[in-house]
């Protein structure tokens, strides 16, 4: 649990940028992609595959995930390998979703 000294020293801009990270995770399949992506770095075909969906949502999703500086896309040939841009991401989706395992 944060202190009340470390709540103290969070300005609105933090709150808004918390926002719109929140706002970007906000869709099943973009926490299914994150989920996927903590293992490590994957290319759009190994998402689609594992998650059983279109190449062109997973694509959309991925587009809406780099937008909002979650995931950075690392050209090699003809395709792009995506990954996280920081462990903290990986953490509060997996947090979320235990939480949700956990009925609360």
């Amino acid at each position: 649990m944060r202190t009340e000294a470390e709540l103290t020293e969070s300005t609105p801009a933090d709150y808004e940028q918390a926002g719109e990270l929140l706002r970007a995770l906000a869709a099943p399949l973009r926490i299914a992609i994150v989920m996927e992506l903590a293992e490590g770095p994957k290319y759009v075909h190994q998402i689609v595959e594992v998650l059983g969906v279109t190449q062109p949502l997973v694509s959309q999703h991925l587009r809406v995930l780099r937008g909002a500086g979650i995931v950075r896309g690392t050209r090699s040939g003809r395709e792009i390998s995506y990954s996280l841009i920081d462990d903290h991401i990986a953490h509060i989706v997996t947090d979320a979703v235990n939480h949700a395992r956990e009925g609360h």
